[in-house]
């Protein structure tokens, strides 16, 4: 019980940092509401006053307000598929940046962008009108499974050829994409900038209710599991001894983390690192405790990508500077952190 409450009192803390940080980032910019304050600009658009101008509702609902949802739920899905998937590899370099996950969702995405229009016609409409998103989870879901097969053999995961299948993935996912970008057209172009780059400027509601729903699935299945990936740093063999399913296990967290990376670039482009920063953050206050490493990681990584995009959308003005560039700047020294740690403990 006190851990519990020790758990609570972190969240509740983390929570009000969030909600802050909302706070903030909903008056940065550069739009001027008539003299008005944002937040009651926002006030008077819930009550449903109808004397608001239509650019000012615009403005701070389906701009400012959508896309900081977007970045609590991106954020947040980011860091807890990055603990997952380093719980169930048992090592910190395990996120879906890393392991060519994130290439694998971006590949198959650029291919429906780029070759969508010709065989969209023959799909079902459901498929059609989230022809990207399935294959944004397709490409998560492949990558991780090739890397799962080729780096684990005998219960035992090799971390070297982890890295290395997700730097061939990554390397073949550049190529085709950069491919795809000669061939395209100029939308096609666009679009195709915006997931090497990485932004939150596409953030819609109807975008974030497909996030919630994803989130909600997934948190479901994965945020119990702290205790079983506890029981997985022991070893697989133990870990069964304590009662753990092992293979049934790591199926959800390959399906669970495919699903919301898919998800995330589809909606995003590609945000690399956040799956790497968050728990490494935590794991040096909680050591690797996922009970606690796993639900508090879906705050913080709200917290750290919805800061990360305040800033890319204030520190240009009025252009926007893409959330991926800032993400990999924060992400790049604390991975060469962890390879300096790895070094000296051999």
């Amino acid at each position: 019980m006190k851990t519990q409450s020790k758990l609570y009192f972190y969240l509740s803390i983390s929570a009000i940092l969030l909600a802050t940080i909302a706070v903030w980032s909903l008056s940065t910019g550069v739009y001027n509401f008539n003299g008005a304050s944002p937040y009651k600009v926002l006030w008077e658009v819930v009550k449903g006053n109808e004397n608001i101008s239509p650019s000012d509702t615009y403005v701070i609902w389906d701009v400012r307000a959508a896309r900081i949802v977007m970045a609590i739920l991106i954020g947040s899905m980011l860091a807890v598929s990055g603990t997952g998937l380093q719980g169930l590899f048992k090592n910190p370099l395990a996120t879906g940046d890393l392991i060519g996950l994130t290439s694998g969702a971006t590949l198959l995405a650029a291919i429906a962008i780029v070759l969508g229009g010709h065989f969209k016609q023959y799909l079902p409409e459901v498929v059609q009108f989230s022809l990207v998103g399935i294959s944004a989870f397709i490409g998560a879901f492949l990558s991780m499974m090739l890397v799962y097969r080729i780096s684990t053999s005998g219960g035992k995961t090799n971390v070297v050829m982890m890295l290395l299948t997700g730097v061939a993935i990554t390397a073949i996912g550049f190529s085709i994409t950069g491919f795809l970008i000669y061939i395209s057209k100029d939308e096609q172009l666009r679009d195709l900038t915006f997931w090497n780059l990485g932004s939150l400027a596409a953030a819609t509601w109807t975008k974030n209710i497909v996030l919630v729903i994803v989130l909600i699935i997934s948190y479901i299945v994965l945020i119990p599991k702290g205790k079983a990936l506890n029981a997985m740093m022991l070893g697989e063999k133990d870990a069964q001894h304590l009662g753990i399913n092992v293979e049934k296990l790591k199926k959800e967290i390959i399906i669970v983390v495919a699903l919301m990376v898919g998800t995330s670039v589809a909606f995003s482009g590609t945000i690399g690192f956040v799956g790497l920063i968050v728990p490494y953050i935590l794991r040096l206050l909680f050591k690797s405790d996922y009970t606690f490493i796993l639900p508090l990681s879906a705050v913080c990584g709200s917290i750290l990508l919805l800061t990360g995009d305040t800033f890319s959308r204030s520190i240009v003005e009025p252009s926007e500077l893409p959330i991926g560039i800032l993400t990999a700047l924060m992400g790049g020294p604390i991975f060469i952190a962890i390879l300096i740690k790895f070094k000296k403990s051999l």
